[in-house]
């Protein structure tokens, strides 16, 4: 239940911007339906080093001793260092902004579960499949997959992505 103070600070919040309306970004246009196929596969492949961990965490902050401190990871179930998750989620990324369904797309939602570690030094591959495409908007839902180069799945689940295109240029005479 929403306290009266949280109601009437959303009613002075909300009365003071104007509705959100959905528009196409700065001189970028949402594409009318996309060119792929259910059943449509990407694969992109990396291999997750000690420098990847390293950079990460400086970006991000995540200095858990789970990938840092050898001990430490000893002690747990994994036995040794791991990779943040967030190394594993981003080559998804990466394969659906650059591979499919490619240049202008973002994730609307995902929905994955990490299943396995991944270890320092682990060669991992990301895996989209086309699931569904919306027939008259850039929409379309993913099966996504990440497995160890030994075949383990590390994360699997599912993602609905929008793809935004830059407008086709027309001459001028």
């Amino acid at each position: 239940m929403v306290s009266g103070w949280a109601r009437r600070c959303v009613g002075r919040v909300t009365a003071r911007r104007r509705p959100h309306v959905l528009r196409p970004l700065n001189r970028i246009a949402a594409v009318p339906g996309l060119a792929l196929e259910e059943g449509q596969t990407a694969r992109r492949s990396a291999t997750l080093t000690a420098e990847h961990v390293a950079m990460y965490a400086a970006l991000s902050g995540d200095y858990n001793p789970l990938h840092f401190d050898e001990a430490f990871a000893a002690g747990t179930p994994f036995g040794q260092l791991v990779v943040q998750g967030g190394l594993t989620t981003g080559l998804l990324h990466a394969l659906v902004a650059t591979d499919m369904p490619g240049p202008g797309t973002v994730f609307l939602s995902q929905n994955w579960k990490f299943t396995a570690p991944v270890f320092v030094g682990d060669s991992i591959t990301a895996e989209a499949v086309v699931k569904s495409v919306h027939d008259t908007k850039p929409v379309c839902q993913l099966a996504i997959r990440v497995s160890r180069s030994d075949g383990e799945t590390v994360l699997e689940g599912e993602a609905w992505c929008y793809t935004f295109r830059p407008p086709e240029h027309t001459a001028s005479g």
